[in-house]
C-alpha cells in the first residue's frame, strides 16, 4: 500500500481545481468528517478489523487494533463528490466502508479514462502521487454516497513499522495490486472486446451491478457502442 500535506500553491492551481477535504466548507462538493455517533464509527472500524483478519488469515488482538484505528478518520462523500482532483497532490489512502468510487483521468479532448473502481472492502488512492508527493494525473470521485476510513502517508508508514498485522496486510495488498495491474495490461493488449467483458464478469461481477455501462466501457477501454454490441452478443448465446 502506498501525500503531501500541502496543496498546490493557489497561484498555480488549474482553472478546474476544486479544493480537497480540509479547505473551506462553503463549497458544495466538499467532504466533511462525520461525528462518531452519526457515522456508526464502531461499525466502520469493525469492517476494517474484519477485513484485516480476512486478508491476513489471522485474528488481530484488541491492543493492536486500538493502535491501528487511531490512524484513521471517518469521512463521507456524497455522490459526485471528490476524494482527489487531477493535478493536485494525493493526500489520503481510503478504505471503502460503504459506497462506490472510481479513479479516472480526463484527456485533452475531454474524454474520461477510468483506471480503477472501488466498492466495499476495497482501498483507493493514487499510489504514485501519494508516495512521490507529486501532482496526480487522476480524479477520484464517488459514484454512490460513500463512507470512507482515510489515513495519511505518514500514518501508513507508522502502522507498517509498528503493527505486524497491518504490515502483512499491506504486503498482501501490494502483491494483489501488482498482479491486477499486470492482468489489466495483458487484457488491454491481447483480449478482444468480448473477452474483456467476459473476464470482467468472472473477476469482478459486482462491478456490473454497481456501475453504469458507460463507465464499464471506459474501464474496459471500449466505446459505449462496442460495449452495447458485446453485451447483446453475450446475452444472445
Amino acid at each position: 500500500m502506498q501525500i503531501n500535506e500541502s496543496a498546490c500553491p493557489k497561484s498555480n492551481r488549474p482553472l478546474a481545481y476544486k479544493p480537497d477535504f480540509e479547505e473551506s466548507t462553503n463549497f458544495g462538493y466538499l467532504t466533511d468528517q462525520i461525528p462518531a455517533e452519526l457515522a456508526g464509527l464502531t461499525n466502520m472500524l469493525d469492517k476494517l478489523r474484519k477485513y484485516i483478519d480476512r486478508v491476513t488469515s489471522a485474528v488481530i488482538t484488541d491492543e493492536e487494533f486500538v493502535f491501528i484505528e487511531k490512524a484513521f478518520e471517518v469521512r463521507r462523500l456524497r455522490k459526485r463528490q471528490f476524494l482527489l482532483h487531477q493535478e493536485t497532490v494525493c493526500r489520503y489512502m481510503a478504505f471503502v466502508a460503504s459506497g462506490a468510487l472510481r479513479q479516472y483521468s480526463i484527456d485533452s479532448n475531454g474524454f474520461e479514462h477510468i483506471t480503477n473502481f472501488a466498492i466495499e472492502d476495497w482501498w483507493i488512492s493514487d499510489r504514485g502521487s501519494l508516495i512521490s508527493q507529486t501532482p496526480s494525473r487522476y480524479n477520484i470521485d464517488a459514484v454512490e454516497d460513500s463512507v470512507l476510513l482515510v489515513t495519511t502517508l505518514d500514518k501508513l508508514n507508522v502502522l507498517k513499522e509498528q503493527s505486524l498485522s497491518f504490515l502483512k496486510m499491506a504486503h498482501i495488498l501490494d502483491q494483489n495490486h501488482s498482479v491486477a495491474s499486470q492482468k489489466r495490461i495483458e487484457a488491454g493488449i491481447t483480449m478482444t472486446a468480448e473477452e474483456k467483458y467476459r473476464y470482467l464478469m468472472t473477476a469482478n461481477p459486482e462491478f456490473i451491478q454497481r456501475f453504469p455501462q458507460n463507465m464499464l466501457a471506459s474501464y474496459l477501454g471500449l466505446t459505449p457502442e462496442t460495449m452495447s454490441r458485446v453485451r447483446k452478443q453475450i446475452l444472445a448465446k
